[in-house]
């Protein structure tokens, strides 16, 4: 049964059309308020949506309101060069495993969130993020799709000239500032899409369309992306894989980021990130 879960200031809800439904209420309390409680229990929250469906909202859906749908996940793991087309515009050869980096988790924010600038050259990556539910150790592809709670929206916003400061590229820092990793503005069950591999992607900087594709033309597939992670290291309920952004990035432009630029990332069935970038205090 699909659902949609959101991070209502702190609260887990689970959306329905416009409204949200408290889910510590709407479960007789057998679930907490925390989000990260939501997503352990990922597997009832489809029976308790469908309960829902014709009954009182508890509030409107309101994207001002909403948190990280998954607030404080253990890893949050980053895919480079995933997308064929951002591999051909970077000058790069394809890569024949997954390019991994981190993200530290104190760097994401809400999907209506203000993006701090803190580098001189901030970068845009629209991504698919996966969001896992079941753990595991040496997840088979075969079954990796069974081990995710669900899928939302996330930008990997990137200091390019942290980035390439210094030979080899420091991934980490560079995409981890403050602000720099809006998720949301919910996360959707895998079976609210008829093909979760196939998705429509996009991103626009104030309007105008720098990104377009889909998730199909990923070079390593969810599947693959979690049997290879999976054989390194145990994968955790709430852990984020960022699966990699397609082509149109800033950098290929020599265009970057600057305070006023609005931001706006969409994919298909799940939703948009509205994040405005802002100078540092």
């Amino acid at each position: 049964m699909t659902f949609r879960l959101a991070n209502v200031e702190g609260r887990a809800a689970l959306v329905l059309g416009t409204g949200l439904y408290d889910l510590h209420r709407h479960s007789d309390g057998r679930i907490g308020p925390d989000p990260m409680a939501a997503v352990i229990r990922f597997a009832e929250l489809g029976e308790i949506a469908a309960s829902l469906e014709g009954t009182d909202a508890d509030a409107a859906f309101d994207p001002e309101r909403l948190h990280p749908p998954v607030p404080r996940p253990q890893k949050v793991i980053g895919i480079g060069l995933n997308y064929r087309d951002h591999a051909a515009e970077a000058g790069l050869d394809l890569p024949t495993s997954p390019l991994v980096f981190a993200k530290f988790p104190s760097c994401l924010v809400g999907p209506e969130h203000d993006i701090t600038l803190a580098g001189s050259r901030d970068d845009w990556e629209a991504e698919l993020v996966v969001v896992i539910g079941k753990g595991g150790h040496r997840i088979p592809a075969a079954k990796a799709w069974s081990h995710v709670a669900g899928l939302t929206v996330g930008q990997d916003i990137s200091a390019r000239d942290v980035q390439f400061a210094v030979p080899p590229p420091q991934f980490t820092l560079g995409k981890s500032y403050d602000t720099y990793g809006p998720v949301g503005p919910v996360m959707v069950s895998v079976d609210a899409f008829e093909h979760p591999e196939d998705l429509a992607i996009s991103c626009d900087v104030n309007g105008v369309r720098r990104q377009t594709s889909r998730t199909s033309e990923m070079i390593f597939s969810v599947p693959e992306l979690i049997e290879h992670l999976s054989s390194v290291m145990t994968l955790v309920p709430g852990d984020l894989i960022f699966t990699g952004t397609p082509a149109g990035v800033g950098s290929a432009s020599n265009e970057y980021l600057k305070p006023g630029d609005v931001i706006t990332t969409t994919i298909e069935g799940i939703g948009t990130l509205t994040n405005r970038c802002v100078s540092p205090c």
